[in-house]
Parts: structure tokens; sequence; C-alpha cells
């Protein structure tokens, strides 16, 4: 919900501390098409078509349906005709390359966000394989393909949806393994925020995996994949699940939403800008040399006190915040991408945009040009048993070393951010995510094998 892509921000617009983000990222590595025809190892003839076959059908007719509305298949009464997948299931995502994939991709529909410790005993050598069974796994789903062995089929149907699948390691995956030395300096542990609200059983973890698609079946697949992987070298530590909008949901692109009917990231960072790449990822000439073109993930779980927030008035909510709730665009006027005048005043002399508005505290020229690319996903665990909803986002900022991006801006919405009386932190991780595996490499390589 920042205006910026900052910590105070929310999943889709300017409004929550972590809450908020200018700009959702629409400029992944998206490769759009059906992949190469195949027939799966796993189907015999008399099974009919294939998965990955199903994918070969998509052809020219898929990004047509796309183009106009994709829902056309559903409007008809049910048949025995096969139709080709939309470009919604046959859009994939490339699993090797210089980045990690999940990053700059595009907002997933629905997500699961894993982390796992260790087995007890398990080391370097027990980390090695299990990076490398999940490379291969997310790989060949992430193709469209079954998983290599004890398939559950949950995806037959489907194509890749984006699916996507991103590993990181966190403070503890270096004394487990005996890599101390190799532990980056980014990688210390956040200070503590006055905000913070932070249940350890949820927190940190010596691996953490993110999965994001736009079909909550294939992302539950990969999630079901990933986990059996993990075998005995290590068990389950925490996992929470979110969802965005759906692409298509809307008349025309758009800037998505959160629980707070806010319009959440408008401003954040963007690929085409000059400074992007030194903001968000590691240089190839970083320390340490195993996280070029890596990045820093903070995960936090931001509880959104929605009870509170929709007892205020609309006029009450858009002060918070900064901006309008209807377009997103910043109190001074304009439109969503208007340029926030922050002096403006209005007839009796007041800032038109509030001292303590989320969107203004989360600008990088109020952080010393600190940034953070966000890309959230919104989720709802249910209610309490006092009816009371648990409900808000899993805020995810990414950058290239959180003592620059993520804590000064933290820092500063701790001190005066007037979404904090709507939000708690209630758990919170940082992990090294390392760059892209390259063909014939698993992700984390360059450091279990150094």
């Amino acid at each position: 919900m920042a205006d910026q892509s900052t910590p105070g921000a929310s999943s889709q617009g300017d409004t929550a501390q972590e809450t908020s983000s200018d700009t959702s990222p629409e400029e992944g590595a998206l490769k759009v098409g059906p992949p190469r025809e195949a027939v799966s190892e796993n189907a015999s003839p008399k099974e009919g078509i294939s998965r990955r076959r199903l994918l070969g059908t998509a052809g020219a007719t898929g990004l047509a349906l796309g183009a106009a509305g994709g829902a056309a298949g559903y409007a008809t009464a049910p048949s025995d005709k096969a139709l080709p997948l939309t470009s919604l299931g046959a859009d994939t995502v490339m699993f090797h390359g210089k980045h990690q994939p999940g990053i700059t991709t595009a907002l997933h529909a629905s997500g699961h966000l894993i982390a796992f410790d260790l087995a007890t005993g398990a080391g370097r050598k027990e980390a090695a394989a299990l990076l490398r069974r999940w490379s291969k796994t997310a790989q060949r789903l992430m193709a469209g393909e079954a998983a290599t062995q004890d398939d559950t089929d949950v995806a037959r149907d489907a194509g890749p949806s984006s699916l996507t699948v991103t590993f990181g390691f966190g403070h503890s995956f270096f004394t487990r393994t005996g890599l101390e030395k190799q532990r980056p300096v980014a990688l210390d542990p956040l200070p503590d925020f006055s905000s913070d609200h932070l249940d350890k059983a949820r927190s940190n973890g010596d691996l953490w995996v993110q999965i994001g698609a736009n079909d909550a079946l294939v992302a539950f697949h990969a999630l079901r994949a990933i986990q059996k992987d993990a075998g005995s070298a290590a068990r389950v530590r925490w996992q929470m699940n979110g969802f965005n909008r759906s692409p298509g949901a809307t008349t025309h692109p758009m800037t998505a939403r959160n629980l707070m009917g806010q319009i959440d990231g408008t401003r954040n960072p963007k690929p085409s800008e000059t400074d992007f790449d030194e903001r968000i990822f590691v240089p190839a000439s970083g320390d340490p040399t195993w996280m070029a073109n890596g990045s820093y993930v903070v995960v936090r779980r931001i509880r959104m006190l929605l009870d509170s927030w929709e007892q205020l008035s609309l006029k009450a909510q858009e002060d918070v915040i900064g901006r309008k709730k209807s377009t997103g665009a910043a109190l001074s006027g304009g439109t969503e991408t208007t340029e926030m005048n922050l002096d403006k005043t209005d007839a009796d002399g007041n800032l038109v945009v509030p001292i303590n508005a989320h969107a203004r505290i989360t600008r990088p020229d109020q952080n010393g040009g600190a940034a953070i690319l966000r890309r959230p996903f919104s989720f709802h665990d249910g209610f309490d048993p006092d009816g009371v909803p648990d409900a808000g986002l899993l805020f995810i900022c990414w950058q290239a070393d959180p003592v620059r991006g993520f804590v000064p801006v933290q820092r500063k919405l701790d001190r005066g951010d007037a979404l904090s009386e709507f939000i708690r932190h209630e758990s919170s991780g940082l992990f090294a995510v390392p760059g892209g595996a390259a063909e014939g490499e698993y992700v984390g390589q360059r450091l279990l094998e150094a």
C-alpha cells in the first residue's frame, strides 16, 4: 500500500505500511504462448490428450481468446468438444535465466510462501541434493510437464498458467551447512520495529520457497511437489497462502487493489527505469560472488485491522493513505501516475496530502532514495473466535540490499505513519535469493559447490 515500493506498503496501492507500493510489477520475464508439443511421459495412448500435448493445441486461437476476453468458453453450455487452452493457461515463464523467476514476473492470482528448516543432521551435501531436486521439479512444472516422480495429477488438465518457483536462503542456513564465511552481510537480522508483533514460529527459516501461478490448482500442485521433494532432508517451518485479482477480471488492465480497497502498487520501480537493476539486484561484481544477479527479499505477514479501517469515512481513509480510493490519484490532484505535490495546501493553509499520509512517507525522495520492489499477495485465513477477520497482506519486497531498501523506509514508517494504527506486523523473514540458474545448473549451485 505504499506509494512507492516501500515497506510500509500493501499489496497493490498506496495504503499499508507494508501494504504499499505504487506499481505492480507488470513487466515480467513472461513468454506468452504454448510450450513445444510433446506427449507426457506419464500418459499412455489410452489416456487421451496429455497435459503437454493439450498445450500444443492452444496455437493461434489461445491468444485470440485471451484478447477477446478469455471467458468466452465459459458462456456456453458444457460440450464434449475439446476446447484449446486460453492464453491465461498457456503463458509460460522461463526457469533458467539471469535472475530467478517470480521477482519481476507480473502479479499472480494465486500464491504460496513456504519456509523449511533442514532436518537434524542434514548439512551442505543434503542441501545441495535438495536444491538439485527442487530445481528439476520447478523447471518441469513451469514448462507444463508433470513432476518426475509421484505426480499427483492435480494440474494434469491445465497449462503452466505463468507458474514460477523461487528459492532463497535464510540466515540460519549458512550455519547449518557450514558456510558461515559465505553468508552475506546484507543477510544480517533485521532491526526491531515498534509496530512488530512477530510470531517466531512463523518467521525466518533455513530455506524459503515462493510459488505463484494464475491458476490455484497449478499453484497447489507445485506446492505439493516441492513439499514432497523435501523428503527427509527438510521439514516445513511455516506456510502461507495468498491471492490477487485474476488477470482479465477488469475491463482494462489496471493496478490491483488490496483488502482495504486501495489501489496498491502505483509507484513500484519498473524494469524500464535506468536504475532498476541497481536498486533491485546484486551486481555481477557484487560480494559474495555467488549472489551475482540475485536479490534480497523481505517477507512479512501484515494483518489488516479491517473492522477498524472500514469504520472510517471515505475522506478519513484517503487522508491516511494520501490518495483517492477510487482512482489512486494523489490528493494533490491529477491521475494515478501524476507526481504528488507534497507542498500543496487547501484554502485553510493545511497540507492537502497530510504530513503522516502513508503515500507521502514511503516516497523515495522522503527516504534518501530508498526504494523496494513490492510483489505481495493478499490473504484471508478465516476469523478469530470473536468474528474478527484474520486477513491482510503477505508483504514481499525485493532489493539489492535491505539496509538501503526496506530498513530505512520501515524505520520512517515506524515513526509516524497514519496507516500503522490499522495494521499489525505478525511475522517476518529475510532471505538471500541467488541469481537464476543457467542451463544445466540448479539454484544455489555456485554457493553449495564452490
